[in-house]
């Protein structure tokens, strides 16, 4: 996470082939166990339909993340959901080349950023420890490593319950984090940490699933 794409790593436009039917997408969504919808036919989208995703659906996806766990309930992220398209044109200016247009066509676009000062809500997080503000305000980098650490958390949250919504997700970088933060956030001191294309994917812009490692190869039994 963080400098890396958060998407599907190594899916390259090069490698673009229609793999899903839409049929089959939409049963997978109703009809799928829940570790289908979420892992095993979850894809970072990279089209999207005209289907747009409503005010209503957005604050029931943030119902679901906040329930995610985080140290000490700190809950650093904040979410700007680009809903309408003035907000994500003011965004075309920080994207890279290569994300511009399936970033500008998305329904929705979310800036996962993260509150550098989120201890400064830990008195109502956190009540039943008055001390744990006094833990981040006396420790800088802690309080840095924490609330990135969370953020990113948060983040993936977002990614799986707009999945189990009937959503898909496009996370990603390729963006200039600079810009974005004064585009959008400067007023408001947080800051960005990735993006997250949302709305109901166009499987005829999928790429082949990407291999990831075996168990043998990312795991470690001691």
């Amino acid at each position: 996470m963080g400098e890396t794409s958060a998407g599907e790593a190594g899916e390259h436009p090069s490698q673009a082939t229609a793999i899903e039917p839409a049929d089959v997408a939409k049963t997978r969504r109703i009809d799928g166990s829940a570790h289908d919808v979420l892992f095993n036919h979850g894809r970072s989208a990279n089209k999207w339909t005209d289907e747009p995703v409503s005010v209503e659906t957005l604050r029931e996806l943030y119902d679901l993340v906040k329930f995610g766990p985080t140290s000490a309930n700190c809950s650093p992220a904040r979410f700007l959901f680009l809903h309408t398209r003035e907000a994500r044109d003011r965004l075309a200016p920080a994207l890279s080349g290569g994300n511009l247009e399936k970033t500008l066509s998305a329904p929705v676009v979310v800036i996962v950023a993260y509150d550098p000062r989120f201890y400064d809500k830990l008195p109502t997080l956190f009540p039943h420890n008055l001390d744990a503000k006094n833990w981040f305000t006396s420790n800088e980098g802690l309080a840095a490593t924490t609330a990135f650490r969370n953020g990113t958390l948060q983040g993936a949250y977002l990614i799986l319950a707009a999945r189990s919504l009937g959503l898909d997700a496009g996370p990603m970088s390729g963006f200039d984090n600079a810009k974005v933060d004064e585009i959008f956030l400067a007023d408001r001191g947080w800051r960005s940490n990735f993006l997250v294309n949302l709305g109901h994917g166009d499987p005829s812009g999928l790429f082949p699933r990407s291999p990831r490692l075996s168990f043998e190869e990312a795991c470690i039994l001691l």
